[in-house]
């Protein structure tokens, strides 16, 4: 039988073809890490859901940015938990809060480094919602609550200069309330930061994967009368793929500059959906069970898990996304440049 004229194999050979056509690469500007700030000094606390994952006092927090910089890391994204938390989450807004704290200190070590900020409520109210609890409707004691969007909206515009203020490079709202890119971008430019991008959680889904990073964040919804159990009134139904778009398209007629889909590999078809539609620059969460996972697997020797987790970015990446939030983005960025410690 005589061979087809064209063979696929033929471009498959070597490494150096490989190479030559490769459709999708990954490297270490496609990565973004996050990373966890708590107060006090040299706290080093280990996440026990997420191996390699820490709480870092400011110090520390530095120390592991300078450690990810040298791998080739130039972009983390904070997380903070506050000293003391309340209802409002006020600890949100305070100019000396743990962010703005770990933003000005990562901004005179590593001027060249690209800080982002996470802007939501859920880790500085002791409920654990990313908005302010108001009863549902009128009326006596014992009624459910549910988070008052409008209520909230000020006070994430008000985060959100406060990061600005103390020289954040884009500030990332992961809150899903209505009209909130809208907010933060009016209090952006009436406070004389116009020029801050926001990265918009845009289709952020109510899914299962979230355990890890409430650990981490200390931000899990927290049991109480009237107070809802998860977050599925305002975050989305992992059913739903026309409400993403219009969600995303939402966020972009408010001002976002760039929007994201979260999580990643179980929504793959959102984030190529979303690439298809929109000309913004796409981003796509690494979450935390995402990663849990492949830690997990590779402990027990089920699995390759540097090979699993560069796998797995780099089909984020073909799925559409130009960048990658990851708890693996130093390990992946030592091992694309060959700088493992």
């Amino acid at each position: 039988m005589p061979f087809p004229q064209d063979r696929p194999r033929r471009l498959r050979r070597t490494e150096a073809l490989r190479r030559l056509v490769r459709e999708t690469t990954l490297a270490p500007d496609d990565l973004v890490w996050p990373l966890f700030a708590v107060p006090g000094q040299r706290v080093r606390r280990p996440v026990s859901s997420m191996p390699g994952v820490f709480q870092l006092s400011v110090d520390e927090l530095v120390a592991e940015a300078q450690a990810g910089f040298e791998a080739g890391v130039r972009a983390v994204i904070l997380f903070g938990v506050p000293e003391a938390k309340d209802a409002a989450g006020s600890g949100a807004t305070d100019d000396d809060g743990i962010i703005p704290r770990a933003v000005r200190a990562l901004r005179a070590a590593l001027p060249e480094l690209l800080v982002m900020t996470d802007v939501c409520l859920c880790e500085y109210t002791d409920h654990g919602h990313c908005g302010v609890l108001a009863p549902q409707r009128a009326g006596g004691p014992g009624q459910e609550l549910t988070v008052d969007n409008d209520r909230t909206l000020p006070l994430l515009a008000r985060e959100a200069v406060a990061h600005a203020r103390a020289g954040a490079d884009v500030i990332a709202p992961s809150d899903m309330m209505d009209g909130r890119v809208a907010a933060i971008r009016r209090g952006l430019d009436e406070a004389g930061f116009g020029e801050v991008p926001i990265l918009a959680y845009a289709a952020k889904f109510a899914g299962a994967f979230y355990g890890p990073f409430r650990d981490a964040a200390e931000s899990a919804p927290v049991a109480g009368p009237g107070i809802p159990s998860d977050r599925r009134g305002y975050q989305m139904d992992p059913a739903n793929w026309r409400e993403a778009l219009r969600e995303v398209a939402l966020d972009v007629a408010e001002g976002a500059d760039m929007v994201m889909v979260k999580p990643a590999v179980p929504y793959l078809d959102v984030v190529r959906l979303v690439r298809d539609r929109f000309d913004l620059p796409l981003a796509a969460y690494h979450v935390s069970g995402e990663y849990a996972m492949i830690k997990a697997a590779a402990e027990r020797g089920w699995i390759d898990g540097e090979r699993v987790l560069l796998e797995t970015l780099l089909c984020v990446r073909r799925a559409g996304a130009d960048f990658v939030l990851t708890y693996g983005a130093r390990e992946v960025a030592a091992t694309l440049t060959g700088r493992r410690r």
